[in-house]
């Protein structure tokens, strides 16, 4: 039997940029100044076109251990061959100064002889514009300055140049070694010295912030590492959470289900700042509350199901002259699900936005005068309530009911009803109960008696790992036999052997899907713990954590049958669905952590 394909690299990032290392020490994929923005390094998808920024050993048989130093997003990678072995040591600086967050546009990477003789070859050759653009290379004293691809990125080392710029030229590494690559402004001051400091503090940043997360006692380490993972998905600036830092991974090798997901999802709102409430941190989903509030504030008619980190509406969708990932193409940039109808988007900001008006712990100055925003969203639930759309999966070429679109703008409907009670306003009030008793009609009538359960679509007998949420959500009572009847026919249909589960396994536009919706196997040990089926949650989530790759991270999809991760890695919606679930789980369990 093959072995099952895992992606063999971690993440390091400071809610500035994100970089993807392999346990071969190549940055494998890195855009700057920004997640939207080209690749620098990109062999993650071409190897010739990708450019490439490594630290490999002379031997080309050597062994790779890789590992994130405890509760940080630092990334180790040791390396050993018949010479001698190392250590290079990856990471984003961040951490507090001048009364904000230090995060520069800067990657150190720390080489350590740790026995024997090492030889190592150093190559970093950035790319611009996608693999289009070769930079003009400058050498300066203890730098080399890549011109031509956007702001100066300029490599320092103490490292002899000759070294880096001949990269067939191995050398001696008999004491630790600094490269700092950086883009815009350079990094001026004694190399060795402030990467130590940049290193130390970045690690004290990541320690500090780990022990003010409220994490149950449940499989912590799974949840960490995955709160780590999510918490540089932020997008700083702005407060937008990516859904990954990659594109055009495919969801399964040659289905053309290669999509980029370096953008913001409006309609997974919900679940990211549920994950964060879990986990205790409010920085982070007050930041994300700015960027939804921001956007429904420009947007009266309708929103995207997706925007930009920085709030942009137009995502045109590209390909571009890449080989792939593995040679599955096309690779794209851009998203055109920006143009789907998908009406349940608006439900889930309204319940997003709720904490701004019913929880205390927010000191909101714009609430009252966000009166209006509210009404406006309200009102969007209304205008298409009665419409048919793409669903939460972005059908191009499927338009109906969607039982979660209703779902949804029946939570959102619930959600006014709280703000204009608070509010006092008798109008919204009565709008807000009239949506809702309209979104509980149209959910009732996606529900199939026979078998009892809540089909995709009102007249659809097909099934959707989606229509969970009716039980998380509190639409159906936990304790009801409709709640245990729904979850048992999903289960039936949708759930694998392993304890997978598809999304749905009609045939879409695509054709059928091949591998399971990470994200919607969480759901399903979630809802197995709110009817009250803790144990069986709980051997459901521990099937799931052998679905990470050996840092802990999770893909988009799995193949239930070889293992194999696939889809665009990490997906940050993968770690949102493990942190939720085991809050669940924790929650149910309710006891002492240590006896």
């Amino acid at each position: 039997m093959s072995q099952p394909h895992i992606y063999d690299f971690g993440i390091v990032g400071n809610c500035a940029f994100m970089a993807s290392i392999n346990k071969r020490t190549d940055v494998v994929w890195m855009c700057w100044p920004s997640f939207e923005s080209s690749f620098i390094f990109g062999s993650l998808l071409d190897k010739e076109k990708g450019g490439e920024f490594s630290i490999l050993p002379v031997d080309e048989e050597f062994s790779s251990h890789q590992y994130y130093q405890e509760n940080t997003n630092i990334l180790v990678t040791e390396i050993e061959d018949s010479n001698g072995k190392y250590r290079v040591t990856d990471f984003a600086p961040r951490f507090p100064q001048f009364d904000r967050y230090f995060r520069p546009l800067m990657l150190i990477r720390k080489v350590e002889p740790l026995s024997g003789n090492p030889r190592v070859n150093v190559r970093c050759s950035p790319k611009g514009d996608y693999g289009k653009k070769n930079p003009q290379r400058v050498v300066g004293s203890n730098h080399i300055k890549y011109l031509g691809i956007g702001d100066e990125v300029r490599l320092t080392t103490n490292i002899p140049l000759s070294y880096v710029i001949d990269d067939e030229e191995p050398f001696f590494l008999n004491e630790t070694k600094y490269l700092a690559l950086t883009y815009g402004a350079p990094l001026e001051a004694a190399l060795e010295r402030t990467a130590d400091e940049f290193l130390r503090a970045t690690q004290k940043y990541w320690k500090d912030w780990v022990k003010s997360t409220s994490i149950g006692h449940f499989q912590q380490e799974a949840v960490i590492r995955s709160a780590l993972a999510l918490k540089i998905h932020q997008y700083e600036d702005t407060g937008a959470i990516i859904a990954a830092s990659t594109t055009s991974l495919p969801e399964s090798p040659g289905s053309g289900r290669n999509w980029d997901y370096r953008f913001c999802w409006m309609r997974d709102t919900f679940y990211t700042l549920q994950a964060f409430n879990h986990i205790g941190h409010f920085e982070e989903s007050e930041r994300y509350f700015n960027y939804i509030a921001n956007i429904s504030s420009k947007e009266k008619e309708r929103f995207q199901p997706l925007y930009s980190i920085k709030g942009k509406s137009k995502l045109e969708e590209k390909i571009l002259d890449l080989e792939g990932y593995l040679g599955n193409g096309p690779v794209r940039i851009g998203n055109q699900a920006h143009e789907h109808i998908q009406n349940d988007v608006y439900g889930q900001v309204m319940i997003s936005l709720l904490p701004l008006f019913a929880d205390a712990r927010f000191h909101h100055e714009n609430r009252f005068s966000s009166h209006d925003m509210m009404w406006d969203i309200l009102k969007m639930i209304e205008n298409t309530i009665d419409e048919k759309d793409a669903s939460l999966w972005e059908f191009r070429d499927r338009s109906k009911y969607y039982c979660y679109t209703f779902l949804f703008q029946w939570a959102g409907s619930s959600a006014a009803l709280k703000i204009a009670s608070r509010f006092g306003d008798q109008k919204m009030m009565n709008l807000a109960r009239d949506l809702k008793k309209r979104a509980f009609e149209r959910i009732e009538g996606c529900y199939e008696d026979e078998r009892g359960v809540y089909t995709q679509a009102a007249g659809s007998p097909e099934l959707d790992a989606a229509n969970l949420q009716l039980i998380m959500m509190g639409y159906l009572d936990s304790s009801s036999i409709v709640a245990k009847s729904h979850l048992k026919a999903m289960e039936k249909e949708l759930r694998t052997k392993e304890g997978l589960f598809y999304r749905y396994r009609h045939v879409d536009d695509f054709g059928t899907p091949e591998t399971t919706f990470l994200i919607c196997s969480f759901w399903y040990v979630e809802a197995l713990a709110v009817v009250g089926r803790v144990e069986e949650a709980i051997i459901e989530f521990e099937k799931l954590l052998k679905y990470t790759n050996h840092l802990g991270l999770l893909s988009e999809d799995v193949d239930a049958k070889t293992g194999s991760q696939w889809g665009n890695f990490p997906q940050a919606y993968s770690h949102v669905g493990l942190i939720n679930a085991a809050y669940r789980i924790a929650k149910k369990l309710d006891k002492p952590m240590f006896f």
